[in-house]
């Protein structure tokens, strides 16, 4: 087989997957600047970020709220970000006691207040449990942003920003969705407080 003919191997492939849905993601930096708005203005304020997600979402949602409560990029005081997927006691008490779908919704009535910022990612759009979250958020008086991907499922339109990830790979969406908000931490961090 010629060079010029040569398969592309599956490293390849998923590079180049990685490569398009990066680029893919220009269209959305209204939306991203719009939740970093929200973001720095609830901070400020004296609100607090909580974050919600499943599996490799929750992950993400814990990793991005050490970023506002430790540090960024910079030496600066520390912010509130509450990951609700850590606790497991709590999360298998409320599972049990009620329903899987209130895991996140429970814990947003009990630790949210009007000013403060839900913060949720699904890569596919179908969790009960986000949209039980992102329901209960607005009901209480919370600003709410969602990361989606696969076309939005039936969480699209529930909260008040949206930023959806073109794609139907999951792996793709993920990354896509680290990367955005790294790039929401490099857009707030600037105007927080040192002190």
């Amino acid at each position: 087989m010629s060079k010029s003919h040569k398969a592309i191997t599956p490293f390849a492939q998923s590079l180049q997957e990685a490569v398009d849905t990066l680029q893919s993601l220009t269209a959305l930096e209204p939306l991203v600047v719009a939740a970093a708005d929200t973001v720095l203005g609830a901070l400020e304020a004296g609100g607090k970020l909580l974050f919600c997600g499943n599996g490799g979402s929750a992950a993400d949602s814990a990793h991005i709220a050490t970023e506002f409560t430790c540090r960024f990029l910079g030496d600066r005081r520390p912010y509130p970000g509450i990951a609700l997927s850590v606790d497991g006691g709590l999360l298998t008490a409320i599972g049990n006691d009620y329903a899987f779908q209130e895991i996140f919704s429970r814990q947003v009535r009990a630790y949210g207040k009007p000013g403060d910022v839900l913060i949720a990612l699904t890569s596919s759009g179908k969790s009960r449990n986000i949209l039980s979250a992102i329901e209960e958020a607005r009901r209480i008086g919370l600003k709410t942003i969602v990361f989606l991907g696969k076309g939005g499922g039936y969480t699209k339109g529930a909260a008040d920003i949206e930023i959806l990830v073109p794609g139907t790979v999951t792996a793709r969406i993920q990354e896509a969705q680290k990367f955005l908000l790294h790039v929401l931490c490099e857009l707030v961090e600037p105007g927080l407080k040192k002190e």
